[in-house]
C-alpha cells in the first residue's frame, strides 16, 4: 500500500504563487506516476498534472499549462505542484493520487491523499 499527503494549500491573491506537496510512503517502489488532480464545488474532478517516477516525463492540463509546475525528489518520495499566476478558476480541493499507469484518468489511480484546499481570491 501507499499512503500519501498532501500540505501547501491555502488562500492567495490572483497572481500569486503556492507551492502544493505530496509525500509519498509505504510501497513507494511502486509509485510509477503521481498526479495531481482538483475538484471545485459543482464540477467534476480535473486532471491537472503527473509525473513519472523513471524519467520525470511531465504531463499537463492545458488550464495549467505554463502556470504550474510538477516536480519530483525521489529521495525524500515527495512530489511537488509550483502554481504560479493563480486565478480564481484555480481554487479547488487539490489531490494527489498513485498509478502504476502513466495515465490522466483519475480511475486508474489506485491511491489518494486527503486533499489540501486551495483559495484563490480576486
Amino acid at each position: 500500500q501507499v499512503q500519501l499527503v498532501e500540505s501547501g494549500g491555502g488562500l492567495v491573491q490572483a497572481g500569486g504563487s503556492l507551492r502544493l506537496s505530496c509525500a509519498a510512503s509505504g510501497d513507494t517502489l511502486s509509485c510509477s506516476v503521481i498526479g495531481w488532480f482538483r475538484h471545485a464545488p459543482g464540477k467534476q474532478r480535473e486532471f491537472v498534472a503527473r509525473i513519472r517516477s523513471n524519467d520525470g516525463a511531465t504531463y499537463y492540463a492545458d488550464s495549467v499549462k505554463g502556470r504550474f509546475t510538477i516536480s519530483r525528489n525521489n529521495a525524500n518520495n515527495t512530489v511537488y505542484l509550483q502554481m504560479d499566476s493563480l486565478k480564481p478558476e484555480d481554487t479547488a480541493v487539490y489531490y494527489c493520487g498513485q498509478s502504476g499507469y502513466t495515465t490522466i484518468i483519475g480511475a486508474l489511480y489506485d491511491y489518494w491523499g486527503q486533499g489540501t484546499q486551495v483559495t484563490v481570491s480576486s
